[in-house]
């Protein structure tokens, strides 16, 4: 069994039951999520809009990403990874990412979860525009 579960960038909602599901082993005695949402302001700024962009190669990089933090724990603790981003027009309140670690126990699953969500933003050129309501906007991630 693969340990990258699952890996995609989408245009539809996100699911967390579905990333859940893709992340399942019986060999895992913790499983760790971050879910990140949008929300209604930004720097003490309120939000009207949101968008993400993602460069073609995004969804490879994000397997690229996940194969090196897989590669780094091949103590064999690491079961199975999952992560999936949303791209396009987005609501508050709309799931934008959802990444799950399982694992022979929690420490590794929180570990490798949070390492997850940290590579991925820093590394996956997925861009954010959002616009506040005063109608100015901002690029977040374009480098």
């Amino acid at each position: 069994m693969e340990a990258i579960a699952l890996a995609e960038i989408r245009t539809t909602p996100l699911s967390v039951d579905e990333v859940l599901a893709a992340v399942k082993d019986d060999r895992a005695g913790g499983t760790a999520f971050f879910v990140g949402t949008v929300r209604n302001h930004d720097h003490g700024r309120d939000v009207a809009a949101l968008s993400y962009s993602a460069h073609p190669t995004a969804e490879q990089r994000m397997r690229d990403v996940m194969e090196k933090i897989v590669a780094d724990t091949a103590d064999g603790t690491v079961h199975r990874v999952a992560a999936v981003h949303r791209v396009g027009d987005l609501t508050v309140g709309d799931l934008a990412v959802v990444v799950a670690a399982a694992a022979s126990h929690r420490e590794e699953a929180f570990t490798v979860c949070r390492r997850l969500i940290d590579d991925i933003k820093a590394e996956v050129p997925i861009w954010k525009h959002q616009t506040f309501t005063e109608g100015d906007s901002e690029w977040v991630g374009a480098y």
